[in-house]
């Protein structure tokens, strides 16, 4: 991550800002790249002040949509054949244990797996063309993907671009207490959504075959 900062931080906003956006927009269509790591790394560059943090955030959430709009639509048309080609391109990332189980959290979750997967990596790659594969209808997958979307994107650049603020103003002072104690408080804000994504992440279904996708429990 330290290599990618480095790198982002040559290049000027306007750059950051287009990368961000595609790098993120391209993993959500369903191909494994380090968006998250992307998406970080230009969130601590807005706390030192190279990029605006605003823009960092509307870039990560207009590619998170955008992709996985693209993805959904992508997967609609190849079903689970383009699915499996995914996952023999992507055996580490897309093979059939992982899919089982993002396909288990579709069915268990409904859109719910879309909001909540947009903070796990698996399903953050999966989420729009498995929803499209399985059917998911549109409306419903759309206000989800918006939701997690814009949550996750300002929540993780606001996140760190105010521990980074704020710890870059307590080292000027000194203040290691209040480094720790915003760090610490930084981690607890985010702690129950990564929480809850990691149990859709992991949940094995309890009984047969699930209801369809489109009658799961979506809010």
């Amino acid at each position: 991550m330290v290599d990618v900062q480095h790198w982002l931080s040559a290049l000027p906003p306007v750059a950051v800002y287009l990368i961000v956006a595609g790098v993120i927009g391209v993993e959500s269509m369903g191909v494994p790249l380090p968006g998250e790591i992307v998406l970080v790394s230009s969130a601590l560059l807005a706390a030192a002040g190279v990029v605006e943090p605003e823009w960092v955030a509307c870039a990560a959430a207009f590619g998170a949509i955008l992709g996985d709009s693209i993805g959904y639509a992508v997967g609609r048309r190849g079903g689970r054949p383009l699915l499996a080609r995914l996952g023999r391109r992507f055996p580490r990332h897309l093979g059939p244990a992982q899919l089982a189980r993002a396909e288990q959290s579709f069915a268990r979750h409904g859109v719910w797996a879309v909001f909540f997967g947009r903070f796990v990596a698996l399903l953050r790659i999966l989420a729009g063309p498995l929803a499209g594969a399985l059917h998911v209808p549109y409306r419903r997958f759309l206000v989800a993907n918006a939701a997690g979307g814009l949550v996750w994107a300002f929540g993780t650049t606001y996140l760190l671009y105010t521990v980074g603020r704020a710890a870059e103003h307590w080292l000027k002072d000194i203040s290691w207490a209040g480094l720790v104690l915003a760090v610490l408080a930084g981690l607890g804000s985010t702690w129950w959504l990564r929480r809850r994504a990691r149990l859709l992440e992991q949940e094995q279904p309890t009984s047969a075959p699930a209801e369809p996708v489109g009658a799961g429990r979506d809010g």
